[in-house]
């Protein structure tokens, strides 16, 4: 990577969570989110990594969870992509090339494409995972986000650090 990462972008389903779309009987969604990937997007906020969540679907369940983690950039109901992240991008000051953006499926492609650091979790689509830089060990929602911080981390000189805090 030769461009220095500023900020992750990561989709909901299939990457923050196992893709599946959960109803109760009222049509209330839930999702279940991983607590491992949840301590790596915090860990990449305070070494001053700007955390990006872009969805094409809606769900309070996400609100309310990116609420808790204190995750600020946070775009949901955009089939567009590629538009919504270039508006944000735009709006901190960033290109492209220092992003490193998560996601599973085709729809996804247009906004990754251009970003300095591709990933995908191990069970996303097949030809998205033939196209990105990185594909995770975990599937989605089993911790290929926190894989994918501990990677940026990793680059940045400060995995190893991060991890002595809980000694």
């Amino acid at each position: 990577m030769t461009t220095q990462i500023k900020a992750a972008v990561f989709d909901v389903d299939g990457v923050l969570t196992d893709g599946r779309l959960i109803f109760d009987h009222k049509g209330r969604e839930s999702k279940a989110f991983h607590s491992r990937d949840g301590l790596g997007l915090k860990a990449l906020m305070r070494h001053n990594i700007e955390v990006i969540i872009l969805s094409a679907r809606e769900c309070s369940a996400v609100t309310h969870r990116m609420a808790r983690l204190g995750i600020q950039h946070v775009i949901q109901g955009r089939e567009d992509k590629q538009v919504a992240l270039e508006a944000l991008l735009n709006q901190l000051g960033l290109s492209a090339a220092e992003v490193a953006y998560t996601g599973d499926d085709l729809v996804d492609w247009p906004a990754m494409r251009p970003c300095g650091l591709r990933c995908a979790p191990a069970d996303a689509d097949p030809w998205l995972r033939a196209h990105v830089d990185v594909v995770t060990v975990a599937r989605g929602g089993e911790g290929a986000a926190r894989e994918v911080c501990e990677l940026l981390l990793s680059q940045m000189g400060q995995l190893d650090a991060w991890r002595q805090e809980f000694h």
